[in-house]
């Protein structure tokens, strides 16, 4: 069958599946405890897998449970093992994805089993007894790209023990979302097709890149004109007194309630968080994060947006934007500027104040070493800083901005490679920068490529600039053994969640993301139907 109309007919199992309808959305049912639906499991593997590596030194012989997941409901003999990657996380987060999510439409799609792997360090799937930098040294890519080749040679699934469910003999694929994504797809390169027959990366990061500024990029090209433009003259009202008229550093710190935060790249760093919620945008309004609209509709406001809380009085405002070299703007920023203000207190310093719990000093800053020093298993925040510190960078600033007048940063440029880089120093003592070359070198960067590995990624996704349709990566055309798409409109792997047929809705799921979730389905599908052909079957 030609592949167009294979997606065509695979785009009405979708539509099928998803009991697409024009009515209103519907309430979405009482929460489903997934951890009872889908039981937990474990597999004995390897700490280490590279004892001729010196790196890590001293080796070990143990092994430590991976934790994973599965739903068989749709398996029939000889059908594939469909693994999503957890990735930085706790794989407990991704089980509604075994539920209605990609990995439930594939395998109910290919008779497969859907399978949540944990990544090891994250959840509970801990090689050793604390996090310390000495014993995350069995934390690289590498050795968790090991782990998925072993489990998928070992594996044996809960009540189908008499079936022969283990590569070669049951073609394994897999799929993975942001680090997750590249993660799968370094896999096609790792492994063999007798341990991974294919598998789709979504918004995945292959490239590995230290001072990562064009992260916020996306942002500026998508986002609204007007609350890009006024949210960085308002960025750049901080930074003017910040570098350069510093004697008003004082009172700009007292206008936004931040007076108590000791170090102005921590204060400059909380006016930056609003534009954060760009990457939590989702077309599911269940899990869709709105505040980066919610943000931009408080500065663009032609009125003082309504509070019940102290913010400066106009001659402050009028002050600071003298002060920042903006006196000729008075009458266009002073509003913005405090609805700004308003924003800053209202999200982020009223509900520390409220929690009794902490301080401001406490709960903004990036110089803390009593915290750094923790580093028992409590301590989850930690595995991921080290892979970064480590290997992969994605440092987000404002300082790697080349300077135009007419660009102005998204982020503050006292968002520095140095400041960024604090977490490394303070927590693992690493100085250097990561090792992004021998990564990219490694695993390909841009240029990865292989057959049976489709990339998906998102038009306005922030981590676009570090995948394979980067701007600075060469073009490709997209075939059904090398697919290359991207999302008119989406964000951060749109195509990995779904929603039941009482959850629909005109455009839940946007037609965009329904088409390239058949895609998946028809590429797994012709993947699979050559392996067996190859095979005889």
């Amino acid at each position: 069958m030609p592949v167009r109309d294979l997606v065509s007919v695979v785009l009405l199992f979708v539509a099928a599946a998803t009991a697409l309808t024009s009515s209103p959305l519907k309430k979405r049912p009482c929460p489903v405890d997934l951890t009872t639906l889908y039981p937990e499991h474990n597999i004995s593997v390897p700490i280490d897998y590279f004892h001729n590596e010196t790196m890590y030194e001293p080796h070990s012989n143990g092994t430590f449970p991976l934790r994973y997941w599965f739903d068989a409901s749709y398996y029939q003999d000889g059908g594939p093992v469909i693994v999503l990657q957890s990735g930085e996380t706790d794989g407990t987060g991704r089980l509604p994805f075994l539920q209605k999510g990609i990995i439930h439409l594939l395998a109910q799609a290919t008779n497969g089993i859907g399978v949540i792997l944990e990544h090891r360090y994250y959840g509970t799937s801990f090689p050793t007894p604390d996090l310390s930098t000495e014993n995350l040294r069995f934390l690289t890519t590498e050795q968790a790209l090991a782990d998925m080749a072993f489990f998928a040679q070992n594996v044996v699934f809960e009540g189908l023990e008499d079936k022969h469910l283990t590569a070669p003999e049951t073609a394994y694929f897999g799929y993975g979302g942001s680090y997750a994504g590249s993660f799968v797809a370094f896999l096609r390169g790792f492994t063999t097709d007798r341990e991974l027959l294919g598998a789709i990366s979504s918004s995945g990061v292959p490239e590995a890149i230290w001072d990562f500024w064009r992260y916020y990029e996306p942002v500026r090209e998508y986002g609204p004109p007007d609350c890009i433009s006024t949210h960085t003259k308002l960025i750049n009202v901080a930074d003017n007194i910040l570098l350069n008229n510093t004697a008003y550093t004082a009172q700009l710190k007292d206008a936004f309630g931040l007076s108590d935060v000791t170090y102005d790249d921590d204060f400059a760093q909380v006016l930056s968080y609003p534009i954060g919620g760009w990457q939590g945008r989702n077309w599911d309004p269940a899990i869709n994060d709105p505040s980066f609209f919610e943000y931009c509709d408080n500065i663009t406001s032609p009125d003082p947006v309504p509070h019940n809380f102290t913010t400066p009085s106009n001659t402050t405002i009028h002050t600071l934007l003298s002060a920042s070299g903006y006196s000729d703007q008075t009458l266009t920023l002073s509003t913005p500027l405090q609805n700004f203000i308003t924003y800053i207190q209202r999200t982020f310093v009223l509900p520390v104040l409220a929690s009794n719990t902490s301080t401001l000093a406490a709960a903004y800053t990036t110089h803390n070493t009593t915290f750094y020093a923790q580093d028992s298993l409590a301590q989850t925040w930690r595995p991921w800083p080290y892979q970064y510190c480590t290997e992969y960078g994605f440092l987000q600033t404002g300082s790697g901005v080349p300077r135009d007048p007419h660009r102005l940063p998204l982020v503050s440029r006292l968002l520095t490679l140095e400041y960024n880089a604090l977490i490394c120093a303070l927590a693992f003592n690493i100085t250097a920068p990561p090792h992004t070359a021998r990564v990219n070198n490694r695993y390909g960067g841009f240029g990865i490529a292989y057959d049976r590995l489709a990339f998906v990624d998102g038009e306005q996704d922030p981590w676009r600039g570090a995948g394979v349709h980067s701007p600075l990566a060469k073009g490709r055309e997209s075939t059904v053994q090398r697919p290359f798409v991207l999302i008119e409109g989406a964000v951060h792997h749109w195509d990995e969640n779904g929603v039941f047929a009482n959850e629909t809705s005109e455009g839940v799921p946007p037609r965009s993301v329904r088409e390239v979730q058949a895609m998946e389905v028809a590429w797994v599908r012709a993947w699979l139907e050559e392996w067996r052909k190859e095979r005889g079957g």
